[in-house]
């Protein structure tokens, strides 16, 4: 099937075969503005200004376009953590608060879309190969900064595993308004949580 007999209502606009991405953008609005539970097919077809049918040619169900909307969510997350890495100098302490500042900064500008690409009870329902990939390249970023530290004693991936869940765990604790210092009163820098890590040698 193709974008032919869309390209010939008047109420949509989008043609020029970026029907896909301009639904995947719908849900992405949709998302950010309603919440994960408001996001359906209907509704994304609804905004793009396209037929209910029109998503059924891009997507497998509500699963694949949400699916699709990882997949970009996943990239935009890799973009937060790459631009933030060398804000605060080159050496890996640096690099591994800047990383920790991007997944933050992400979790805190893309709140909904943070959610989603963590969702486990939707990624348990979905083998999309593009969703991870990208998934995949998220991951490598935080990889490739913790591999400018010694390894952990206790083996390989531990470091990264460690950095992982402390940052991720910030975040859900700054979600909530658990991040203030209860004397000071100011939020507490994620640098100040980081673990003794050692860098490797030349």
């Amino acid at each position: 099937m193709t974008d032919a007999p869309e390209a010939k209502s008047d109420k949509n606009p989008h043609h020029h075969g970026n029907l896909r991405e301009v639904l995947i953008d719908a849900g992405l609005a949709i998302l950010a503005d309603e919440g994960l539970s408001a996001l359906t097919l209907r509704k994304a077809a609804a905004r793009a200004g396209v037929s209910h049918a029109a998503p059924a040619h891009h997507f497998d169900g509500k699963t694949g376009l949400l699916a699709a909307i990882a997949t970009r969510g996943f990239a935009t997350f890799t973009t937060y953590m790459k631009q933030d890495r060398y804000i605060h100098g080159t050496e890996p302490h640096d690099q591994i608060r800047g990383i920790g500042d991007g997944y933050l900064r992400f979790a805190s500008d893309q709140e909904a879309l943070f959610r989603l690409i963590f969702n486990t009870d939707f990624k348990s329902q979905c083998d999309d190969p593009d969703l991870k990939q990208a998934s995949k390249a998220a991951y490598n970023e935080l990889a490739d900064v913790c591999a400018l530290f010694e390894p952990s004693p206790l083996g390989t991936g531990v470091n990264e595993m460690a950095i992982w869940s402390l940052v991720h765990g910030y975040a859900g604790l700054r979600a909530f308004n658990k991040s203030i210092h209860p004397e000071t009163g100011d939020t507490i820098p994620f640098e100040a949580l980081l673990p003794p890590m050692q860098p490797r040698l030349p």
